[in-house]
């Protein structure tokens, strides 16, 4: 039950926007083995012109950027599977947006079962019930 927000350097486009999702959704299930059917992917698009690294403009430097979270209900995954997933994450931007700015970030969240959970139930909820 991850929900990813992401947010991406450059003009909104479906064709764009289904590769990303297609790799979000095909690592999280990979990798972090966490369910397709209850994975939500949010993504937004920023324009080079609004998007800051070390002071400049993405729009100056001729580079490409993303950052997303994933939130995940803690102790569900190891360190190494999130080693390989921020790998792999970053790897497939770079294929899909070329260019990249180093400095593109992916924040793995873990998240207490008791805080976090969708359809009104917690993730604690579930793992009793």
């Amino acid at each position: 039950m991850p929900i990813l927000t992401v947010k991406v350097s450059g003009r909104k486009s479906q064709d764009l926007t289904n590769r990303i999702a297609s790799l979000l959704m095909d690592l999280t299930s990979k990798i972090l083995k966490k369910k397709r059917e209850v994975t939500a992917i949010a993504i937004e698009y920023v324009d080079h012109d609004c998007w800051f690294v070390g002071g400049k403009l993405l729009s100056e430097l001729g580079k490409n950027s993303f950052y997303f979270d994933i939130k995940i209900t803690d102790e569900t995954n190891t360190k190494d599977q999130k080693a390989q997933y921020i790998e792999e994450a970053f790897a497939g931007f770079e294929r899909i947006l070329g260019n990249l700015h180093e400095e593109s970030y992916i924040y793995v969240q873990d998240v207490r079962a008791a805080s976090y959970g969708y359809g009104g139930k917690t993730q604690e909820y579930r793992h009793h019930h």
